[in-house]
């Protein structure tokens, strides 16, 4: 299952960036986090996608949401300027942004390169 994070739960999970200054993840595992709005069309197209994706790789990857709307200094945080917008974040490297709405076989890609997880 997906989870939404608020800013509170994004900087115990993710990033604490109120604390570190360089990108220190927080993180198990690898994760993903979708930044989306309700009223997005392109959004709504690929959240079912994603919630397949957690189900798939249920303990390697976590997958997140953050709402633009409602936590809008997090969306300012990482310059999200269009939605959706997709932070890809590997264990030991610097995370990774992707924009679109990307089909279900691309996302599986960003995570086999970007992640370095399989199935």
């Amino acid at each position: 299952m997906t989870e939404n994070l608020t800013k509170k739960t994004f900087l115990e999970k993710v990033f604490n960036y109120e604390k570190n200054k360089e990108w220190v993840f927080e993180g198990k595992v690898p994760a993903i986090i979708d930044f989306y709005a309700d009223w997005c069309g392109p959004c709504k197209m690929i959240a079912p996608i994603l919630e397949e994706l957690s189900e798939e790789y249920e303990g390697k990857i976590n997958i997140y949401k953050v709402d633009t709307e409602a936590e809008q200094e997090l969306a300012a945080a990482f310059a999200i300027r269009s939605i959706p917008s997709m932070l890809f974040i590997p264990m030991n490297e610097q995370p990774q942004m992707s924009n679109g709405a990307l089909p279900k076989q691309e996302l599986q890609k960003l995570i086999q390169e970007v992640l370095k997880v399989e199935i």
